[in-house]
């Protein structure tokens, strides 16, 4: 189709750290009509995981503006703009805030973007809440089969309307398949930056890894990392592993890398972690994977997920060059579609998106189903925490809540953002381990 006669959407999307934006940017072109343009437009929502210019460079994903935001200057902005698509991607307790505030923003407006949210990987805790806290959104996307059946089961469970529920994939599966050893062959540890969450534990798989190295120097071995130390994920990092290795001495063929994860992957021979979402990056990959039990398998690492994934196994069994061999029935339920069917997966988000689009009279106001009198104990905190009341609306004294920031007031919170930052990201973690000692 001549690009003159392609329909151009306005997405927005919204994200609180450089893994969720990466997560609704990538959606948002998935979910896009394939006949049509989309203009993209990003907002961060200020706060601890705010990603860095290095960070956002890092993911790869690029959008026509990208600006830093506080939820109540969000909302302002979703009154005056005309989107079609928004993507909130966002923890849990973020996307209520903000179904609330837009219910408010739009009401009596027939002509509202579509809400679309969901989870950036693996969902192994908290599912009812999160999924709660996630409804009221006009999709709900879930990245595998398994996904969908569990939230679908979860909504129904409390009476709740369980049509948004879209089943997809995960969004940033891509690369070319694996297709033998590469020279050298490449091991790769994929690091989280929350599990594990002790010294201990994380100190004991970094020797591992590198007596894996020392054991197999024709080998090149890596310590693939999501960021670097100051810099805040989704999940708080308060040991970094580039502290911990310059307490130890490594052979010349372990090195730390940062970058994209699909350009690791094209050089990759066995993918390990804990609970990566990494892991299923590689699986559609076709690469050798490996889920360690090193620690055990237990619900607080995440690991518990890939219980009958074929792909458990210990240092041990690596150092002796074992190679694990996927279930092919659990991979097919996990959004990984290592089978060819990737390029389809997103069909029944994008046409469910388009029946909404060309609703006879535009769409519905939002309906989560937590409101003040299904959760009178628990709403308000969470909407609380955004500056705003339990109608959606802003709070006393929430931050620009009534005007645009000035030149000055811009300058003073980019200081004072700064040093919050650096309080929560360097002086904090220092504390809390003083407390243990």
């Amino acid at each position: 189709m001549p690009a003159s006669a392609k329909k151009t959407r306005r997405v927005a999307v919204l994200a609180d750290s450089d893994t969720r934006w990466k997560w609704g940017a990538l959606t948002a072109n998935r979910i896009a009509p394939e006949d049509s343009d989309i203009r993209l437009d990003g907002y961060l929502l200020r706060g601890r995981a705010t990603p860095t210019a290095r960070q956002l460079q890092e993911v790869g994903v690029h959008a026509d503006s990208l600006n830093e935001v506080t939820a109540v200057e969000f909302l302002r902005t979703m009154a005056k703009e005309q989107y079609d698509v928004l993507v909130l991607a966002l923890v849990g307790g973020g996307v209520q805030a903000m179904l609330h505030g837009l219910k408010r923003v739009w009401e009596g407006r027939s002509d509202r973007p579509v809400v679309v949210t969901g989870y950036v990987g693996v969902v192994y805790e908290k599912l009812a809440d999160g999924l709660l806290l996630r409804h009221g959104a006009d999709l709900v996307l879930a990245n595998s089969r398994q996904d969908a059946e569990r939230f679908r089961a979860v909504y129904e469970g409390v009476g709740a309307d369980a049509s948004s529920v879209t089943e997809v994939a995960l969004p940033f599966l891509g690369g070319e398949p694996y297709t033998g050893e590469h020279d050298p062959y490449t091991v790769v540890f994929a690091a989280q930056p929350s599990v594990p969450d002790n010294r201990k534990d994380r100190t004991y798989l970094l020797n591992r890894l590198i007596q894996h190295a020392r054991k197999h120097p024709e080998r090149e071995v890596l310590l693939k990392l999501r960021s670097k130390p100051g810099e805040h994920t989704t999940h708080i990092e308060e040991l970094p592993y580039q502290k911990l290795v310059q307490r130890l001495e490594p052979p010349a063929n372990f090195k730390l890398v940062y970058g994209n994860m699909g350009e690791v992957l094209d050089r990759t021979d066995l993918m390990v972690t804990i609970s990566s979402t990494a892991a299923l990056e590689s699986l559609h990959r076709r690469i050798p994977t490996v889920v360690l039990t090193d620690l055990g398998v237990r619900e607080v690492l995440g690991n518990h997920h890939f219980v009958g994934s074929g792909c458990l196994a210990s240092w041990d069994q690596l150092d002796e060059g074992h190679r694990p061999t996927p279930d092919e029935e659990w991979v097919s339920r996990q959004g990984v579609c290592a089978d060819g069917t990737y390029g389809t997966a997103f069909d029944p988000a994008r046409e469910r998106i388009a029946k909404l689009l060309g609703r006879p009279g535009g769409l519905p106001a939002l309906t989560p189903y937590y409101t003040p009198a299904t959760a009178p104990g628990y709403l308000p905190g969470i909407l609380a925490r955004h500056h705003l009341g339990p109608d959606g609306s802003p709070l006393p004294g929430a931050p620009a809540h009534d005007r645009e920031p000035g030149p000055v007031r811009q300058i003073v919170r980019r200081a004072a953002r700064g040093a919050y930052r650096h309080g929560v990201q360097r002086v904090a973690p220092v504390i809390r381990r003083m407390g243990e000692l």
